[in-house]
């Protein structure tokens, strides 16, 4: 997908780029696989605001995505690529054989008309869903499982890819966006090649109010606050931190402070941290 951009004729439309979406098929959604979703403005059970910084969103449908791929040998159509409101990749809407149909993340170079195929039999090429031990060693995969039948948990976002770079025991040794180097049992699903809509970390939003139909609220700098606001507030001017290190409105370290549990459960599985070590 390129990227587009406009005639400035207003400030904001001299900075602000978007995805060219003209090879996106012109249709509606699918209603069968249409789910409700509600607007929670980062709100829980309680009603309480537990994620600062969200609202006031424009009204979405929910897609029903197809992440386990557990429908074997069989081929399937694409018959749209589509926009997902819910997600940065866009979706594909695939028919199979026995007209049963379903959206799945549409991978690069995917097109309409093309066919798709879940199982061992299937060929290395983008958009088809194998177990990892049936995939080749070097290949580029995305919706990988972490746990056998669970549905794909790693690498669905635009643009991203992983590589498997082994096959030893049990596990399959694969290359993260990250650079992080880890361990998924073999039996595990994932799809061949690299998340479509490459181009969505080039677009610039160029106002406010375009993040603000996404849902997102303003962010104030804790500096800009009174001392009964935020740690970080009040003094005179610009003042420092004068603290320790930069907190949380909570009080508790952050940026670059490490929030991992020393003994965690996936630990055993990671041959390589993403920060190198």
């Amino acid at each position: 997908m390129a990227i587009k951009a406009f005639k400035p004729t207003t400030p904001s439309r001299r900075q602000m780029t978007c995805t060219d979406y003209s090879q996106l098929s012109k249709v509606a959604p699918e209603k069968s696989l249409l789910e409700p979703l509600k607007n929670k403005s980062g709100r829980n059970s309680y009603g309480r605001i537990t994620v600062r910084h969200r609202g006031g969103a424009n009204k979405r449908k929910y897609r029903i995505i197809d992440f386990k791929r557990d429908k074997d040998d069989m081929d399937a159509k694409v018959l749209t690529l589509e926009y997902d409101p819910n997600r940065s990749a866009h979706i594909a809407l695939i028919q199979y054989e026995d007209g049963e149909k379903r959206y799945i993340i549409a991978p690069n170079g995917l097109n309409v008309g093309d066919t798709v195929r879940s199982g061992a039999e299937a060929d290395i090429k983008p958009g088809n869903a194998l177990k990892l031990i049936d995939i080749p060693v070097g290949t580029f995969i995305h919706n990988i499982e972490l746990y056998p039948g669970k549905g794909a948990q790693l690498v669905r976002s635009a643009g991203n890819m992983a590589q498997l770079m082994a096959k030893e025991g049990e596990y399959a040794l694969l290359r993260l966006p990250s650079g992080e180097l880890r361990n998924v049992p073999k039996c595990c699903k994932a799809s061949i090649g690299q998340v479509g809509n490459i181009d969505h970390e080039n677009v610039n939003y160029g106002k406010a109010g375009r993040k603000r139909h996404m849902g997102w609220r303003p962010t104030v700098r804790g500096s800009a606050m009174n001392p009964c606001d935020h740690p970080h507030g009040g003094g005179e001017g610009k003042s420092p931190i004068g603290r320790s290190g930069p907190v949380t409105p909570w009080g508790k370290p952050t940026l670059g402070y490490k929030t991992r549990k020393k003994h965690n459960r996936s630990d055993k599985y990671i041959v390589k941290r993403r920060n190198g070590k």
